[in-house]
């Protein structure tokens, strides 16, 4: 059983850094736009084992920093996040929800509705597509 709640940025730092950036330092996890965004947890046993950010401009919303702890993926956790947000965006007039994603995370968003846009790019030694998904359906 997880619960998810709306968090302060800095209590997404530390997932973040432990499963999307192992190799950087945890006060290189704060973004400058954290401020702008919503964060939401998931917690299971008073412990944070999932976060994401979510940021909005008009009617379109992206995610980012989405990360599940390693040992519990694969456990519907990220899913019920993802779930989540999708419903607090569209409650919140959201017509567009998307995300850079990680080409290792392509099908876990794809089974979750997002379609491919075409738009590949790389950062920080990652490549990552641009996936959407239309929340007016």
């Amino acid at each position: 059983m997880i619960d998810i709640e709306q968090i302060r940025p800095e209590l997404t730092w530390r997932l973040r850094q432990k499963v999307l950036y192992p190799e950087q330092k945890l006060y290189e996890m704060e973004m400058d736009e954290d401020n702008d965004g919503l964060h939401f947890a998931a917690f299971k046993d008073n412990f944070i084992v999932a976060v994401i950010s979510l940021f909005a401009k008009g009617d379109d919303y992206q995610f980012r920093k989405f990360a599940v702890d390693e040992s519990l993926q694969g456990m519907g956790i990220g899913t019920q996040v993802l779930d989540h947000v999708t419903a607090f965006a569209k409650t919140n007039g959201a017509k567009r929800l998307w995300c850079n994603a990680r080409l290792s995370a392509i099908e876990f968003y794809l089974k979750a509705g997002f379609t491919h846009t075409g738009n590949f790019f790389t950062r920080h030694g990652f490549y990552y597509e641009i996936l959407e998904k239309d929340l007016t359906l």
